[in-house]
């Protein structure tokens, strides 16, 4: 590692000029490394000095970051998370996207930690990277194929080894609910970051490589490794047995997962859901094989195919996962597995986020089933609930803009607009941002998180969710006193984020491995209280981001109330729920000492953070 480098990190970015088709190499600035800790925690301090407020998310000066962590590629359990950043489409403000797989390791191996594009490529490129040496070249071939065919097609030209982060033809087209894809099942699935990529004309980023992160202590840390390998703990198990696939059916019974677009109740509206998703029944009759990212310790993915008569047989792809399923399944009140294994393959191949899809539709069935489009708005399909033969068609249409496709590409809010006739309605969506599959009225933690956090709408962004082993969850039903559990969480999902390890992992391991892990790599003493602070200043600076663009999430990013109980379900385990999201919000605001009506953080917040001179930035500000 270079002189003054904290260990863990290659050193090295890229800064891509595809306006003008040169690539040049510049030195990771090391104290921004040890300030906001690698991935998007970097990014945001980069992008926000970078690039002006104002941009158009899908114009050239719009910045494309790829970024990887600290730890990303190193001996840490589970370190293999890397993510896009940029000013995401879908909401006007800060946007990224967190992904597993293989490419993220890899990448860190070809000899970089980031890639920022700037500009527009006038004709399709790719972006190869082999040992260090990085060079634009042409991609014509390949734009209009999907994203595993374009996968495929990379991994020939370039050989074993080779790992590729690629666009489907969603991107291409500019979907807004577009992403990135590795692995033929892997995505960086939200914020419209596949929107961003596709309007430079970058369809894929291929690598190879064979370098290896310089720690500061390698025996240290292979030895953390083995020993922390013992001491499993969370939710482990659960992730090792089957994944999020085991809870697509209970979780519709829980209140969990949403169903009927947020106004119904598994018992009532969905009971052959619990029954078609059961657990056992998954595993004996669709599973294959399991399957992990990059040095995965849990393996919770894995491989599945459909064996029995039908329209789907012979189907073989990703197992469908926890978020995917319920977005294709209670939403719509579809109850046929083999149509969600279906939707997740053509999701990955066309390259659209699940969760945005799946809401998609499902707003567009329920404008369908109360009258506000008709068989005539729809190209003739029938959305009637449940029906996934008509599902599956609209996936089509959506992901190449065909026909009413076009109206829902760009996701519920801009769907909502186009149609009118009171259709916002069914629009269930924070600041642009579709809702994920985890409801509010069980996890109460959930409602400050999809309204406060940078990326609206993001369930892996602090709370009871992605809380680390040991913590005591507050009491259900309870909406004050909550504010000191909650900043913990944030600024803990903060710092495993930013470092590049999986959210899993860090639900599975004493939270100590990672602080442990990162003095190992760093060579820097890493403890609880620089956790928490590294992890407040990375959500400070994406929070600054939207602030300079005019955004208050109080005012400008409103929860649903419906999703918050208002009116409270009469049926089904969350029935009667309605949460006191505001008295959280302030409780929350009061403790972190962001204003109260602007969310401006304080004077005296920034300067303890190392972060005064944000405040000049925000003084010309909409908010500030």
């Amino acid at each position: 590692m270079s002189a003054g480098m904290p260990g863990g990190y290659m050193g090295k970015v890229l800064w891509v000029d595809l306006t003008a088709g040169v690539v040049r190499e510049e030195p990771l600035d090391a104290q921004i490394a040890r300030d906001y800790v690698g991935g998007y925690g970097y990014g945001a301090r980069v992008l926000f000095e970078k690039m002006r407020p104002g941009v158009d998310p899908l114009g050239p000066e719009n910045i494309l970051g790829f970024l990887t962590g600290a730890l990303t590629g190193t001996p840490a359990i589970e370190g293999n998370r890397s993510v896009f950043v940029c000013k995401s489409p879908l909401t006007g403000g800060w946007g990224d996207a967190n992904c597993g797989g293989t490419f993220g390791p890899h990448f860190k191996f070809a000899g970089y930690d980031a890639a920022f594009f700037t500009g527009a490529s006038e004709k399709p490129v790719y972006l190869w990277i082999d040992n260090g040496t990085a060079e634009l070249r042409d991609a014509s071939d390949l734009w209009g194929q999907d994203a595993n065919d374009a996968e495929h097609a990379l991994q020939a030209r370039h050989g074993k080894g080779t790992e590729v982060a690629l666009i489907g033809q969603s991107g291409e087209k500019l979907s807004q609910i577009a992403c990135i894809m590795n692995d033929e099942g892997r995505a960086w699935g939200r914020s419209g970051v596949g929107a961003v990529m596709g309007s430079k004309r970058l369809k894929a980023i291929a690598v190879k490589g064979k370098a290896k992160p310089p720690l500061a202590d390698q025996k240290r840390a292979d030895a953390l490794r083995r020993e922390y390998m013992k001491k499993t703990t969370g939710l482990y198990d659960f992730f090792s047995d089957f994944g999020t696939t085991a809870i697509i059916g209970s979780s519709s019974y829980s209140g969990d997962s949403p169903v009927k677009n947020w106004v119904g109740a598994g018992t009532t509206d969905f009971p052959t859901g619990r029954v078609n998703y059961e657990t056992e029944h998954l595993r004996e009759t669709y599973n294959d094989k399991k399957y992990g990212c990059w040095r995965c310790t849990m393996a919770c993915g894995g491989h599945m195919s459909v064996k029995e008569e039908g329209p789907f047989k012979g189907l073989k792809h990703h197992k469908v996962e926890y978020e995917t399923g319920a977005a294709f399944g209670s939403m719509m009140l579809n109850d046929n597995f083999p149509s969600l294994l279906k939707a997740n393959e053509l999701c990955n191949r066309y390259g659209l986020d699940t969760i945005a899809a799946g809401c998609t539709i499902t707003f567009a069935m329920d404008c369908y089933n109360r009258g506000i489009i008709t068989k005539e708005d729809t190209d003739g399909i029938e959305l009637t609930w449940g029906n996934h033969e008509a599902i599956i068609a609209m996936l089509h249409k959506l992901a190449l803009r065909d026909g009413f496709g076009d109206v829902l590409a760009d996701g519920v809010k801009k769907a909502a607009e186009r149609i009118g006739r009171g259709s916002e309605v069914c629009a269930i969506h924070v600041g642009g941002a579709e809702v994920p599959m985890h409801d509010p009225r069980l996890t109460a933690g959930l409602a400050p998180t999809y309204q406060l956090d940078a990326t609206p709408a993001r369930h892996t962004q602090g709370g009871e969710l992605v809380a680390f082993p040991g913590e005591e969850i507050p009491e259900r039903g309870v909406f004050t006193g909550r504010a000191e559990f909650h900043r913990r969480q944030v600024n803990g999902t903060h710092f495993i984020n930013a470092a590049g390890i999986c959210l899993f992992g860090y639900n599975s391991y004493p939270v100590e491995a990672w602080l442990d892990f990162m003095t190992a790599a760093t060579g820097e003493t890493w403890d609880f209280d620089r956790m928490m602070e590294a992890g407040e200043r990375i959500g400070t600076i994406r929070h600054a981001f939207n602030l300079r663009e005019g955004i208050n999430p109080l005012t400008d990013w409103k929860v649903p109330p419906v999703i918050l109980g208002d009116p409270p379900l009469t049926e089904g385990n969350v029935r009667g729920v309605t949460i006191d999201a505001d008295t959280m919000n302030r409780e929350y605001l009061e403790l972190i000492d962001w204003d109260r009506q602007t969310t401006v953080p304080s004077t005296a917040r920034l300067e303890k953070l190392g972060m005064g001179w944000v405040e000049k930035e925000l003084a010309g500000s909409a908010v500030g």
